[in-house]
């Protein structure tokens, strides 16, 4: 007569999806950090605020009077653009005028930034027309320089940026808004290494890397 064998009462082993019994399941992958939105650009002044503006100003001479007139003043708060879209606690004017042309300076410093926003127009004032020739824009929170160079130095090769010092960063107005423009520098001389690195903060990266014109 044949005895029955006993039963064991060891659970079963249960292959693992790749194979290996009893192995533990893959690691979640790590998520990826969400983009920084952070604020939205905006135009905050109208006509009336330029006008204003100019009709204060402090500069030696104050703005010709050629200047003070709504077109031309509804022109330039078209292409005033803030970081967050406040308005600045006080907006600082300055101009000449040449035979034909004129140049206006506005600019601003914001609470807690990092420094001045200067936009810099040239001006017809027979037909109105307005240009902005520069937008050297640095009222950005200060508290950002240290994020940006992070970002810049963890996707530039390290040798680029060896023996450089972060000296300066610019934001750009839309529709560039969350891009900046970082200034690296190794001294004052010129034709000592020098490198612009433009960073996207809401998608913490770098677009381009580049020497400076003239650099």
């Amino acid at each position: 007569m044949t005895t029955p064998s006993a039963v064991s009462s060891t659970p079963p082993v249960t292959a693992s999806p790749s194979g290996g019994a009893n192995a533990s399941p893959p690691p979640s992958p790590t998520p990826t950090p969400a983009p920084t939105t952070g604020p939205t650009p905006a135009r905050p002044y109208d006509a009336a605020d330029i006008l204003g503006a100019m009709a204060s100003s402090r500069r030696p001479g104050g703005i010709p009077e050629q200047l003070q007139t709504t077109p031309i003043a509804d022109a330039i708060a078209s292409q005033v653009w803030t970081y967050d879209g406040t308005p600045w606690p006080a907006i600082t004017t300055g101009g000449s005028c040449g035979p034909q042309t004129c140049t206006l300076d506005v600019s601003g410093i914001p609470d807690g930034g990092a420094g001045e926003d200067l936009y810099t127009f040239s001006i017809t004032p027979a037909d109105a027309t307005v240009e902005l020739l520069v937008a050297d824009l640095h009222g950005y929170p200060a508290a950002l320089k240290t994020d940006l160079d992070a970002i810049a130095r963890a996707d530039v090769d390290p040798d680029r940026l060896a023996g450089l010092a972060l000296v300066g960063a610019r934001w750009l107005s839309p529709p560039r808004d969350g891009q900046f423009v970082l200034s690296y520098r190794s001294g004052g001389e010129e034709g000592s290494p020098a490198l612009d690195v433009t960073v996207d903060l809401r998608a913490r990266r770098v677009l381009e890397v580049a020497r400076p014109t003239g650099g």
